[in-house]
């Protein structure tokens, strides 16, 4: 509304000074009379244009397509045009522009036709501007209504894309949990003492998991800890079975990156690489930034003949990071080597 007001303020205001200007330099007339003249002129121009835009917004007509508005413009336009034609040829300003076309018009005209001549005139003078302002007035409000569409459209994908990370999340979290859970169950009856530690670990664990719905992302020094209360909840189960590195920069651990996303990966490789292995081996977690971007690693020994893919745990970070980063991150897994899997991440360091 406050820019509906400028922008009539401002365009009637432009008009009132033109027609002062014209009427003082070229028609001679006093600059008291023109500006008080021009003034009552366009203040009524104003009003009638707000009451035609009642009118307008009431009837709704910003949503008729071009062909149906377009008569209805040129009906509205004279209509509201009519007033201002019977009190202009009252001013000196429209006496005198009317009796110029009175001139051109010739001496035959007789002189009871003056008088329906000026308000003929008039009126189309008027008319024409409120055509314009119709206009106008229309052009801004599709450009406004795009404007809001786009802006809905925004705000839509944004609450779908929330929705969809929480979906995303809700799916991760209780399958975290329940490894979690299962290793400290599987302690109990063989390594009592071990367990109530894992249980330690596990309340950690517990914690962040919560607290993962309420965090989009963290800094992966944080979710380090998490890592690390897992891994040793699991190495209480596999013993020397199990044995873990970790190779991260200072600053990759400031980097934020989506929650449980490197927790997933460790759990993988748990799963895929450690549990089927009768030696076990060692859990290898790298984090560096190079060119503007986070580039982490999480590498452990496989059975040779295990051929799987990505599963369900790295379908869904996939997606998380496409929903959060875009075409801007990536993750990949690498069984390349016989023996070795190695998970990848990349994504963009925010400046």
């Amino acid at each position: 509304m406050r820019a509906y007001w400028a922008c009539q303020l401002v365009g009637w205001g432009l008009y009132t000074v033109t027609q002062f200007c014209a009427t003082v330099f070229f028609e001679k007339v006093p600059w008291i009379r023109a500006l008080v003249e021009a003034t009552l002129l366009n203040g009524i121009g104003l009003i009638l244009s707000h009451r035609l835009r009642a009118y307008l917004l009431r009837h709704d007509w910003s949503a008729l397509g071009v062909w149906r508005l377009a008569p209805r413009i040129v009906a509205a336009s004279a209509l509201s045009a009519l007033p201002l034609a019977l009190i202009a040829p009252l001013t000196s300003t429209g006496y005198l522009q009317s009796s110029e076309v009175i001139r051109e018009l010739g001496p035959g005209i007789p002189p009871v036709l003056f008088p329906l001549i000026r308000a003929v005139h008039q009126w189309t003078n008027w008319a024409a501007l409120f055509v314009m302002w119709l206009i106008i007035y229309f052009v801004m409000q599709s450009a406004r209504r795009r404007r809001d569409a786009e802006l809905r459209q925004s705000e839509l994908a944004r609450v779908l894309q929330q929705a969809e990370l929480r979906l995303l999340k809700s799916q991760l979290n209780p399958h975290f949990l329940f490894n979690a859970l299962n290793t400290v169950r599987s302690l109990i009856p063989e390594n009592p003492r071990a367990a109530q530690a894992a249980v330690t670990h596990f309340a950690n664990t517990l914690r962040y998991a919560l607290n993962a719905g309420q965090q989009e992302m963290v800094p992966l020094a944080k979710e380090l800890e998490i890592v690390k209360d897992y891994m040793e909840i699991e190495s209480l189960r596999f013993e020397d079975r199990l044995s873990v590195a970790y190779h991260v920069s200072d600053e990759a651990a400031a980097v934020p990156i989506p929650t449980m996303l490197l927790q997933t990966l460790v759990e993988n490789a748990i799963k895929h690489g450690i549990a089927d292995l009768p030696r076990g081996g060692r859990v290898t977690i790298e984090g560096a930034v190079g060119n503007g971007m986070l580039e982490l690693q999480v590498v452990n020994p496989r059975r040779a003949a295990a051929t799987k893919g990505e599963g369900t745990g790295l379908r869904n970070s996939a997606e998380r990071l496409r929903l959060i980063f875009g075409t801007r991150a990536s993750i990949a897994l690498d069984l390349s080597q016989p023996e070795t899997a190695v998970a990848r991440i990349h994504l963009p360091v925010a400046r």
